[in-house]
């Protein structure tokens, strides 16, 4: 594929949207990307990603890319043709509302310094939010563009796009999804334009079915555990249907991380007087999960628990919004000595929780060792865990 000419990106927000971003459009334009945190800018511009992605790694390590990090967005956006905002929206039980504030205040800072990039939002945002800042800075300038990656796996998401939304059918949104598809690897992309607003509920949708389906396999495990059944059998029996699918069916502990508890509560929020059941039903059909699990835990009468990692998934260091830490907090309160295995965490205490480092200390000490993910690192204390973790899949 013969690429177009070079262009001046910005891209705020070192996350894993922003990185994986960064390193795929790095490899073609001048790219550079802006974050308030400084440790996370030297890392960068050392040749180190601040978030956990081997392909990431590896592309800084070894790719010729076009790079550089800044903790200042003033004398970098000036130069840009393209501005990317991946900054975080968490959402805020008290508006029922995504807390915007960050994508607002960069949206307006770009207008000051460069009124003419094209201002790409990939933040996940409530669904009417790009309009409200285009009627608001009169600009059409601005275009939101969900992002569907996996943590850990972002930028091997982006060059093999499962497809690329763009929420406009104005010049600048072809010109930016054409970007995206000369910088991906994959050569038959499917790419659609919509309304902004349709792209925003796209976005919402998308993942509040991967949360209705995490929900569906774990009750399902619920019921055979309940019953005493062979959730494996069942599971397998039903994903031989094609209509089903061999895929995203292994049970855990109750969804979490970045995207999937934030943007079900904001597409809940967004049916208001609509009437619904489902979606509701999929945020508490996790709640009882994790009670159910939880209450499963304390029936082992175990002296010591200990908890192996906080983060979700396998390879990750991301534990926000971790069902774990529901456990943790449900198991503790119920009198239990509890401990933590977390290499990612320095410190000796987590939340008023001892953390114990020395791994064959924590095997030593821990009655039970639950974990959301089988590692083979525990392989030597098979009775010792409890996970639900049924074909070693995230």
């Amino acid at each position: 594929m013969v690429k177009s000419s070079s262009h001046n990106i910005t891209i705020i927000g070192s996350g894993y949207v922003g990185m994986s971003l960064a390193t795929l459009l790095s490899q073609y334009h001048k790219v550079t990307i802006v974050d308030i945190d400084k440790e996370k800018v030297k890392k960068i511009n050392a040749g180190m990603s601040p978030v956990k992605d081997s392909m990431i790694s590896d592309y800084l390590k070894y790719k010729d890319l076009n790079l550089r990090a800044s903790s200042s967005l003033g004398g970098t956006i000036e130069s840009a043709d393209i501005a990317v905002i991946a900054t975080p929206t968490d959402y805020d039980y008290e508006t029922r509302y995504f807390d915007t504030s960050s994508v607002d205040m960069v949206v307006e800072e770009i207008l000051q310094h460069n009124s003419e990039a094209v201002i790409v939002i990939k933040s996940t945002i409530p669904e009417g939010h790009t309009d409200l800042l285009k009627s608001k800075y009169k600009t059409n300038n601005i275009i939101f563009s969900p992002e569907f990656l996996r943590e850990g796996q972002a930028l091997q998401d982006n060059l093999y796009p499962s497809r690329i939304v763009i929420g406009s059918k104005c010049k600048n949104a072809k010109f930016f999804a054409t970007i995206l598809h000369e910088a991906s690897l994959k050569k038959d992309v499917d790419i659609l334009f919509t309304s902004s607003k349709e792209a925003e509920a796209i976005k919402l949708f998308s993942n509040t079915y991967l949360a209705l389906r995490v929900a569906f396999f774990n009750e399902l495990d619920t019921y055979a555990m309940s019953k005493g059944l062979n959730a494996r059998d069942i599971i397998n029996g039903l994903s031989l249907d094609d209509r089903i699918g061999d895929h995203y069916n292994n049970p855990s502990f109750g969804y979490g991380g970045y995207c999937l508890p934030k943007d079900t509560k904001q597409l809940l929020a967004n049916f208001d007087s609509i009437p619904q059941e489902l979606i509701s039903s999929v945020i508490s059909s996790n709640q009882t999960r994790k009670t159910f699990i939880s209450d499963k835990i304390l029936e082992r009468e175990s002296n010591t628990i200990g908890f192996y990692k906080l983060a979700m998934k396998k390879d990750s260091d991301n534990f926000r919004s971790s069902s774990i830490l529901d456990l943790i907090d449900h198991v503790s309160n119920a009198g239990k000595k509890v401990i933590i295995f977390e290499p990612n965490i320095n410190n000796k205490f987590f939340n008023g929780i001892e953390i114990d480092n020395n791994f064959e200390s924590f095997k030593q000490r821990a009655d039970l060792v639950v974990t959301n993910r089988q590692d083979d690192a525990l392989s030597d204390i098979p009775d010792k865990v409890f996970t639900r973790d049924i074909f070693k899949e995230n």
